[in-house]
Order: C-alpha cells, then sequence, then structure tokens
C-alpha cells in the first residue's frame, strides 16, 4: 500500500522548493506601511519562480518571523492562511506549510488551506532559542484526524535548528524511535540553522537506520551539493540557495531556482 509521502510524491527523490513569506503582523520585523498586499506579492513572486523552475513541490514558511516563537500568535496562522488562500489557484504542484515552531498551527494552517504536508518538530526535548522545547506528537496527530485531515503527510524533523537536543542517544536512535513511536510520513535531517547542511555522516546514518521510511535533508542544500545530498536522501528540501545571493531573507532568483532543478534532475538521472 502507497504511503501518504508516495501518493504526493511518488518514487521521485522530491525537491521541495520553499516560499517564505515576510514578516507577519504581530511580529517584530512586520512592515505595517506595506501591509499584507506586499506579502501577498512577493509570496506570488517566490511561488512562480518553483514553479517555473519545475520544483517538485513547494512548501510555505514564516522564517521571517523572528524572534521565533513555540506557541505562534493566531494573527500569524491567520495571515499565513489569507496569503495562501489569495495565491491557492496560482499553485500547480503539491504544497506544504509550516508555522515555525509550533506543530498545531502548522496543522491547523494545513487544514484551512488544504496543504498536502506539514514539516515541523513533532517530538523530543530540546534547550534552544526559544526555551525548553517540548513537542507532543499524540496531540498534534490526534488535532489533524480532528480536523478530517487523515490524509495529511507529516514531515518530522528530528533535528532541530536553533537548538539542542537533550535527549543523549545518537541521531539514528532518535529517528528510529521516532518512526516506531510516532509514525511519520518521512523524516527530516537539519543543520544547526536555517540555510547551514544537515552533516552528511548524520544524513547517512539516518537514512541506514530507516532503509524503508523516506529521509530528506531539510537545510543547507547548495548547488554544489546536491547531488551528493540525492545519492543518499530520498528527497530535499531547500530555500537559502535559491535566493538572491544565496541570502535567506531575500527573494528567490528565478535564475538561481532553474539552475538548482537542472541540477537536480542531472542527480536524479533525467
Amino acid at each position: 500500500m502507497a504511503t501518504k509521502y508516495h501518493r504526493i510524491f511518488g518514487d521521485t527523490r522530491a525537491v521541495i522548493g520553499m516560499v517564505h513569506i515576510g514578516a507577519l503582523p504581530g511580529t517584530p520585523l512586520f512592515d505595517a506601511d506595506s501591509g499584507l498586499d506586499r506579502l501577498i506579492e512577493a509570496a506570488r513572486a517566490d511561488l512562480g519562480a518553483l514553479q517555473r523552475a519545475g520544483f517538485d513541490a513547494v512548501m510555505f514558511g514564516n522564517e521571517n518571523d523572528r524572534p521565533y516563537e513555540l506557541q505562534v500568535d493566531t494573527a500569524s496562522t491567520a495571515t499565513m492562511a489569507a496569503i495562501i488562500g489569495a495565491l491557492r489557484s496560482e499553485i500547480t504542484v503539491p504544497f506544504g506549510v509550516n508555522v515555525l515552531w509550533d506543530p498545531m498551527a502548522s496543522i491547523a494552517l494545513a487544514a484551512a488551506t488544504g496543504a498536502d504536508f506539514v514539516r515541523e518538530i513533532f517530538t523530543g526535548t530540546y534547550a534552544s532559542d526559544m526555551g525548553v522545547w517540548n513537542p507532543d506528537a499524540g496531540r498534534a496527530m490526534r488535532y489533524r484526524d480532528r480536523l478530517g485531515r487523515k490524509d495529511l503527510a507529516l514531515l518530522f524533523n528530528v533535528s532541530a535548528e536553533f537548538a539542542d537536543s537533550l535527549d543523549r542517544r545518537p541521531l539514528p536512535d532518535r529517528a528510529r524511535s521516532a518512526v516506531f513511536s510516532s509514525i511519520p510520513d518521512a523524516v527530516l535531517v537539519s543543520g544547526q540553522i536555517t540555510g547551514e547542511a544537515a552533516a552528511m555522516p548524520d544524513l547517512e546514518a539516518v537514512k541506514q537506520a530507516l532503509p524503508e521510511t523516506p529521509v530528506l535533508a531539510n537545510t543547507g542544500v547548495k548547488h554544489e551539493t546536491v547531488a551528493d545530498v540525492l545519492r543518499i536522501a530520498d528527497g530535499c528540501i531547500v530555500g537559502s540557495s535559491l535566493k538572491v545571493d544565496g541570502d535567506t531573507w531575500k527573494p528567490i532568483d528565478p535564475d538561481r531556482a532553474a539552475d538548482f532543478m537542472d541540477r537536480a534532475r542531472t542527480a536524479r538521472g533525467g
């Protein structure tokens, strides 16, 4: 029987491009003078660049809402829903959502917008820049089902950015345990912060521990490394490398996005 992940992506080593929405209302970097219209237009431009480049899927995230929260203001989730709703008719590929760093908000947003998948930290305990981080996968998955979205694929990030796990088991053991206890649809391996690569030995060790579970590189995949990553992983999520000058906080450069997907297609064999 096909998994939720494979129903979305088939057997493709999926490449998912990030649409980093601008800072949202209620957050310190929000530009009230530009307002919602500017956020929609910037997201539209990034979405168009990713789709024209041929990305397999896109994911909408609120990376600009620094400093991040573990329980996100309702206004952030509502505004993300409004932005995605304004673009919904233009989305031609599967899409996901991620409200940093709040699993419940992410699932609510997915239910409201019809997203295909969610990325979040669902398991573990971390000492983080946001304080002690202790998500509850059981609560989040039950919430998904109560909202009528049993079909929603959950991508578990098992190596949180901006944080250090208080669980001292090796990463592959933590990943294997998460799959056994929480049944994720895919497992993601990250670097220390946004835009920094996951260590290749970590990625390889997690994939070796989980041969039957899709394992994706979650951060820091670059044009020069995508072929190496896709030789190990079942796919990757990419944002910063696609931006103007490779800068996380700038818009997507259509030429960089197209070049990245050209390299990814070559690495996948066409």
